[in-house]
């Protein structure tokens, strides 16, 4: 005869009702911490989207304290305004011809410095420090090297027997110094963020590559490129983003001149708001080129997921 005994059965603790315990209470407790910044996103960003949509269904003249609401007017109106037209057309090649830019020559000085070579964290420096510089101090100092009498690249072309350019009084040749002139302020930005690409590649991958007899632009073609595609991706939404909202370098190479030839949007803002005092008008404006880098930041997203990469 066997007898069989039961296994003992130790007491479990039970939670106490009323109280929350465990990962799920501390995962909430957490989320506390985001109050402020959704606090100072609200504030700052949300408030302003709200009441700048607002005031573009108005005629506010931006000082009094008059105003009236006119519909969609100020939105129908840019449809028929040529200064718009032209400011948008000005916008889509500063984003996309900084953004173009900076890539090419920010991706070309990242694999030049990754290099072991003697003075890169030296020549990093001075090639991030024009990032740190204020767009107006930056665009000033190009101001004077662009001018048509004492500018030094004019002086140049003299020495060499030709005749001074006026580079800022045509749009065509303003245009392309305006976007010379942000590009190189802010290749910097891209060069680190390449920087950061490189030197997060498996170094092994590239020797095995080299083993198997890859020379160094295959090795750069099917390894580093597909490796850097983050990298990519990062730079370019950050520039084309800046690039559409480019503001401060226009206002001292060009103030927007000759006529309206050379704004942005966003320095048309600034012209329809203050110079012509239609708050209303510049708002339907602001709006028009928010609507604009969302559609482009969207699409471009779109595009690089569609290619697997991440922002």
């Amino acid at each position: 005869m066997t007898t069989t005994s039961s296994p003992l059965r130790m007491p479990t603790a039970r939670p106490r009702r009323g109280r929350a315990t465990g990962p799920r209470f501390a995962r909430a407790g957490l989320n506390v911490f985001y109050l402020p910044a959704l606090a100072l996103v609200g504030v700052f960003t949300i408030l302003p989207l709200i009441n700048g949509i607002g005031i573009s269904f108005t005629n506010w003249n931006g000082y009094s304290a008059a105003r009236a609401f006119v519909g969609a007017d100020n939105y129908a109106r840019l449809f028929s305004d040529p200064n718009f037209h032209t400011a948008l057309v000005n916008t889509i090649v500063y984003g996309f011809g900084s953004t173009i830019v900076q890539q090419v020559i920010g991706l070309a000085l990242a694999l030049a410095l990754d290099r072991a070579i003697r003075g890169r964290g030296i020549a990093r420096a001075v090639i991030y420090l024009p990032v740190l510089v204020s767009p107006i101090v930056m665009g000033t100092m190009y101001y004077l090297f662009f001018a048509y009498n004492t500018g030094g690249l004019n002086d140049i072309v003299v020495a060499f027997g030709g005749e001074r350019v006026a580079w800022l009084a045509d749009s065509t040749t303003a245009i392309a110094v305006i976007v010379i002139v942000n590009s190189l302020q802010f290749v910097g930005i891209s060069m680190v963020i390449y920087l950061a690409g490189l030197q997060s590649i498996p170094v092994m991958y590239l020797e095995a590559a080299r083993l198997d007899g890859a020379s160094a632009w295959q090795q750069f073609r099917h390894v580093t490129v597909p490796l850097l595609q983050p990298a990519f991706a990062t730079s370019i939404v950050l520039n084309l983003i800046g690039g559409l909202k480019l503001f401060d370098i226009i206002q001292v190479l060009t103030g927007g001149g000759p006529g309206y030839s050379t704004n942005s949007v966003s320095t048309l803002i600034s012209k329809v708001y203050f110079d012509n005092q239609n708050a209303g008008y510049a708002s339907a404006i602001g709006v028009a080129l928010f609507v604009l880098i969302a559609v482009f930041t969207l699409v471009l997203n779109t595009m690089l997921n569609r290619n697997r990469l991440d922002v």
